[in-house]
């Protein structure tokens, strides 16, 4: 008999489209215009649309920035959507457009190949998903990166060649306007200047002088906010004498294009009186002078800093950098201020970058004055002897004397006790009391336990036993040593009870009559009651094994019984 099968039509299946994106950069080197980028994106934007297996993704454009730098935002934002998977072809100019280090563009290359990303170079006519793509990209990156070198150098040749002239590279100076031949003065601007040169003098810092020119409403060259470090440029700036200085730095590297000191390795060009003055030479080279005083007194040449005898002296042995004053009030309205010293680091950039141990400032004197043999510190003779502290590990600090001796001195912090005080400890009791974590922590023995030892007050814990009950003990804060076993509640209402004279423990009476709990070891407890007396108890802690569960006594009952037959049949044998 014949056997016939139905095929059943299927549905056409219809091609997925690619998400196409284009990127597109002007260079301001190559003397590009706004227009022409803008070009770019239209024409980049109508080729994909034209296409109907493509799906278009966008256009992402850089303007004015070089292919060597990394600062182009829309080429980050471009990898990070092809890394999201929102694109899977990249259209771009030519290899010059895209990146002109060859390293830099192999390697981006590469990671989009990597995960199914194709990249398509218009001018070159190259696929990075064909299998010659990367032997052709390897040699014409290899020649755009050439190309930017040579680029590089003869934008350099022609620099250098004015600098020969007596003509600057820099055109954008706060108190001049650039004619085309030389700086004319900008008469508005030149009065601040010589404001900030006159302030400068008169001892004021370049942070004063920013608030001034806040609250005048004046503003920068970009009219934006007058910084402290324009101030300071301005300050060095020796334009501002009617003389230049040209070639100050220079482009080591045109792939980094990083700006360095020129400290010998090119000549250097002083052109005389090329503009007008607004600062006259001797003001100027005052002005040097007290920048370096000031620098080289640091921190204390700046009036608007808090400094101390301390300051700039104590080094984290860490990391090298100085530590820094920090105060904390124990209570909002507090006129009390605890200070401790800090390393910089371990501030700024937190623990995981510095590990430094933090030193209150009292101890800090306490311990100066114990090396000093002092029997109170003395900042005078401080800083007359010491010429730097560095706090090594947790426990050492070192001291460096002006004389060149060194001295190794260990020291323990009392932070927490110093900042446990009474009327610290009674505000806390008092919050705890209003603020409860759990209805079942807070008890009448809360904030009336404290340690002898550590000076807190303990702290309530609960815990299951196998019974199924709950344990409750009071015991010291997990982050003190104190040594102490803990009290068990049950045994802590007995002996208050025993304390009281009364046959059964009673919160109301216990709260009425009983200020405060201390444990002074494991053996002893002082009372203090409200009517003044103290009274002493001793007690003995004892360690209370588990409850035994059902399945345990089963087995403990199975092992006696085999234990009893063993023996009665060794009885029986005899």
């Amino acid at each position: 008999m014949r056997k016939i099968n139905r095929i059943e039509p299927s549905a056409p299946v219809m091609p997925t489209r690619k998400k196409v994106a284009a990127y597109a950069r002007v260079s301001e080197e190559k003397g590009r215009t706004l227009h022409s980028l803008s070009a770019q994106v239209s024409f980049y934007s109508k080729y994909i649309q034209t296409h109907r297996e493509w799906e278009y993704a966008g256009v992402y454009a850089d303007e004015g920035i070089s292919g060597t730098t990394e600062n182009r935002d829309e080429f980050k934002r471009l990898l990070e959507d092809c890394d999201a998977g929102k694109i899977d072809i990249v259209l771009t100019k030519s290899i010059s457009r895209f990146a002109r280090n060859t390293v830099d563009l192999l390697e981006t290359v590469r990671h989009l190949r990597d995960i199914g990303v194709e990249v398509r170079f218009e001018k070159e006519n190259i696929n990075s998903m064909s299998g010659d793509g990367e032997l052709m990209l390897s040699i014409l990156a290899s020649f755009a990166q050439e190309e930017s070198r040579s680029t590089s150098e003869n934008v350099k040749w022609a620099i250098r060649r004015n600098f020969q002239k007596g003509k600057p590279n820099s055109f954008n100076i706060y108190g001049y306007r650039w004619n085309g031949e030389q700086f004319v003065v900008e008469p508005e601007e030149a009065k601040i200047v010589k404001l900030i040169y006159d302030n400068f003098l008169k001892g004021m810092s370049a942070e004063q002088t920013e608030v001034q020119l806040e609250e005048m409403g004046v503003k920068s060259y970009t009219g934006g906010r007058f910084s402290n470090t324009s101030i300071r440029a301005i300050l060095k700036n020796e334009k501002y004498t009617g003389n230049m200085l040209l070639q100050k730095g220079f482009i080591e590297d045109h792939i980094t294009h990083k700006l360095k000191p020129n400290n010998g390795e090119l000549p250097q060009y002083w052109v005389e009186d090329s503009h007008e003055a607004i600062i006259d030479l001797k003001t100027y080279e005052k002005v040097q002078a007290e920048i370096a005083r000031r620098r080289e007194l640091g921190v204390f040449a700046n009036p608007s800093i808090n400094t101390t005898c301390f300051t700039s002296k104590i080094k984290c042995g860490n990391c090298g950098v100085s530590y820094r004053r920090s105060g904390k009030r124990q209570s909002k309205h507090s006129s009390d201020v605890y200070y401790i010293w800090t390393c910089q680091t371990k501030d700024r950039k937190g623990v995981s970058e510095c590990s430094a141990k933090n030193i209150p400032e009292k101890i800090l004197q306490g311990v100066c004055a114990q090396v000093l043999g002092l029997e109170k510190f003395d900042e005078d003779f401080f800083l007359d002897q010491v010429e730097k502290v560095v706090v090594n590990g947790k426990d050492e600090l070192i001291f460096h004397f002006q004389s060149g001796s060194i001295i190794h001195q260990h020291w323990k912090s009392t932070a927490r006790k110093d900042w446990w005080t009474p009327e610290a400890r009674a505000a806390k009791s008092a919050y705890s009391k209003k603020n409860p974590r759990s209805s079942g922590n807070i008890t009448c023995f809360t904030g009336k336990i404290n340690c002898s030892k550590c000076e807190q007050n303990l702290r309530r814990n609960t815990s299951p036993r196998v019974s199924g009950q709950k344990a409750h003990h009071w015991r010291c804060p997990p982050h003190t040593d104190c040594g102490h076993s803990g009290l068990e509640e049950n045994m802590l209402k007995t002996i208050s009870s025993d304390v009281l004279s009364i046959k059964e423990f009673d919160e109301g009476i216990f709260k009425e009559k009983v200020d405060s709990i201390t444990v002074v070891s494991n053996t002893e407890l002082l009372f203090q009651l409200k009517d003044g007396s103290k009274i002493t108890k001793q007690w003995q802690f004892k360690r209370r094994q588990p409850a035994w569960s059902e399945e345990r006594k089963k087995r403990q009952a199975e092992k006696m019984k085999e234990a009893w037959r063993k023996k009665h049949e060794q009885n029986k044998d005899s």
